[in-house]
C-alpha cells in the first residue's frame, strides 16, 4: 500500500507522455504515407515510402528555408551570447552613476509582448530598406534583456577578487571580462544558447511580416505558408514539419543536460 502513490504517479505520467507524443508519431507515420493512404484512420501505414521526402527536398524550397532557420538561429545566438554576456558583465563588475536605472528598464523591456513592437520594428525596417532582407529578421533578436538579466545574475556571483587579479596582471577591461569572467560562466551560457536557438529556430511572427519572397521565408513561415500552396496534400505538410522538428531534436538530444541545468539555474539564481 505504501507503494501505491507512487504507482499512480508513474502511471499519470506514462499516460501523459503517451498523450504528448502521439501528436509527434501520427506526424511521423503520416509523412510515410502516400496520399492514397491519407485519409485512412490506420496508424501505421500501409505501404510506407520516402517518396514524399524525395518531394518535398527536390521540389520546394523546403532546403532553402532550412538554411535561412539555420543562419538566422545560429547569428542570433552567437550575438546574445557575446553582446548580452558583456552587457551583463558591465552591469555586475563594473560602478557607474544610473546603474540600476539601467537594469530596471532594461527588466521592463521584459513586459512589453513582442505583437506591440512589431509596428516600431516594421517602420523602422521599411526607413532603413530592411524589408525582405536577412538584417530585417535579424536585427530585433541580436540582443536580449532576459538573456542580460541571466548573465547579471551569474557576474554577480564571481568573486571580485579574481577581476582585480586580473586588472592586476595588466589586463584591460574587456580583458577581464574575456579571459577572466567570460570562462566561468559557462552554463548560463550554454543554457542562454540552447534557448536562444530554440527561439529564434522557431520564430514566426516578425518574419512572416518581413519576409516578401518565398526564397527569404525560414522554416516556420515556409511549412506554413506551404499548407495554403499544397492544398489538401497533407503528406508534404507534414513531411516537411516532420523535417523541420529534426534539428530541435538533434539539439535536445545532444543537450538535453544543459537544458535542464539552464531551467534550474534561470529559477534559483538571484
Amino acid at each position: 500500500m505504501k507503494r501505491l502513490p507512487v504507482i499512480l504517479a508513474y502511471i499519470v505520467l506514462v499516460l501523459g507522455g503517451i498523450l504528448m507524443i502521439f501528436p509527434f508519431v501520427w506526424m511521423i507515420l503520416t509523412s510515410l504515407k502516400p496520399f492514397a493512404e491519407l485519409f485512412n484512420l490506420e496508424v501505421l501505414p500501409r505501404e510506407p515510402t520516402l517518396e514524399n521526402y524525395r518531394q518535398v527536398l527536390t521540389q520546394t524550397d523546403f532546403p532553402r528555408w532550412f538554411l535561412n532557420s539555420l543562419g538566422i538561429a545560429g547569428i542570433t545566438t552567437i550575438s546574445v551570447l557575446f553582446f548580452d554576456s558583456l552587457v551583463g558583465y558591465t552591469l555586475a563588475k563594473l560602478r557607474f552613476p544610473g546603474r540600476e536605472i539601467v537594469f530596471v528598464l532594461i527588466l521592463a523591456t521584459l513586459m512589453v509582448p513582442t505583437e506591440m513592437l512589431v509596428i516600431p520594428w516594421y517602420v523602422m525596417s521599411v526607413g532603413y530598406g530592411w524589408v525582405n532582407s536577412y538584417w530585417g529578421i535579424l536585427f530585433p533578436g541580436l540582443i536580449s534583456a532576459f538573456g542580460v538579466f541571466l548573465m547579471r545574475q551569474f557576474f554577480q556571483s564571481l568573486p571580485t577578487e579574481l577581476m582585480d587579479a586580473g586588472r592586476i596582471d595588466g589586463l584591460s577591461e574587456f580583458g577581464v571580462f574575456w579571459r577572466v569572467a567570460f570562462p566561468l560562466v559557462r552554463p548560463a551560457l550554454a543554457a542562454l544558447g540552447i534557448f536562444t536557438f530554440l527561439g529564434n529556430w522557431n520564430a514566426f511572427l516578425w518574419p512572416l511580416v518581413i519576409i516578401q519572397s518565398p526564397e527569404m521565408r525560414t522554416l516556420p513561415v515556409g511549412v506554413a505558408l506551404f499548407s495554403g500552396e499544397a492544398a489538401t496534400a497533407w503528406h508534404l505538410i507534414m513531411t516537411a514539419s516532420s523535417l523541420s522538428v529534426l534539428p530541435v531534436l538533434l539539439v535536445f538530444l545532444f543537450f538535453q543536460k544543459q537544458i535542464i541545468e539552464g531551467v534550474v539555474l534561470t529559477g534559483v539564481k538571484g
